[in-house]
């Protein structure tokens, strides 16, 4: 779906959605920035946009500067610890994007996170930990907010932590009429760390572990 056609601008897409090229037009918060056009390139689930602005460079010359935009929404992830039994929890799936670009089976090990959609980050993140783990937290930890790829994704992650009770891995959960399969994998948090960048590939995932051991509840250790 594009621009092209209308759907997504003037037309509802898939999702009901119209002005999707509206986004951004409005930003006037960096005086060395002035939006002249966004272009709706794709709506079909997530939103791509191409923006062309004006640019003030520090010699103090103007340029035009085009950017694409991949907007899904913001999301939420969780670390699930166990301070005595010193594990973490994590959910092993199946990740396309990770296959077609060299992951030799597209499993990987993370937190559990989604997107926030019409929630706030905390009501968020007990959904997709219910939905992934089969778990329902307790009190969970606001930590910070941070954007994981600004070079082309808006996207902004929120992270928490909240304890868990230590159990047998290997459980399946996830919610099959979304294609979402999740089998629950228990690490020892220091068998976690030494994994991050062999058995242990996702960007969050290996963020919150350092987190863990840095400054979270294994800190002390």
């Amino acid at each position: 779906m594009s621009s092209r056609d209308g759907i997504g601008t003037e037309i509802p897409d898939g999702k009901g959605r119209t002005g999707l090229d509206r986004v951004g037009r409005d930003l006037h918060g960096n005086p060395r920035v002035r939006i002249t056009n966004v272009e709706l390139l794709a709506s079909d689930w997530f939103v791509l946009r191409k923006t062309t602005f004006d640019y003030l460079g520090a010699d103090g010359e103007w340029s035009v500067q085009t950017r694409e935009t991949y907007d899904r929404g913001d999301g939420a992830t969780i670390l699930l610890y166990d301070r005595g039994a010193r594990t973490v929890l994590l959910v092993r799936q199946f990740r396309f994007p990770a296959y077609v670009n060299g992951h030799p089976t597209g499993y990987l090990d993370e937190l559990p996170a989604g997107l926030l959609d019409e929630d706030n980050a905390e009501d968020a993140i007990r959904r997709e930990a219910a939905e992934e783990t089969g778990l329902q937290i307790g009190e969970v930890e606001n930590l910070y907010e941070l954007y994981m790829s600004p070079g082309s994704v808006t996207e902004r992650i929120h992270y928490f932590a909240a304890p868990y009770v230590s159990q047998s891995g290997g459980a399946i959960a996830g919610l099959a009429h979304e294609g979402e399969e999740t089998e629950l994998v228990e690490y020892d948090i220091d068998e976690a760390v030494a994994a991050i960048g062999t058995t242990i590939l996702d960007g969050k995932t290996a963020l919150m572990l350092y987190w863990a051991k840095l400054r979270g509840p294994f800190a002390s250790d």
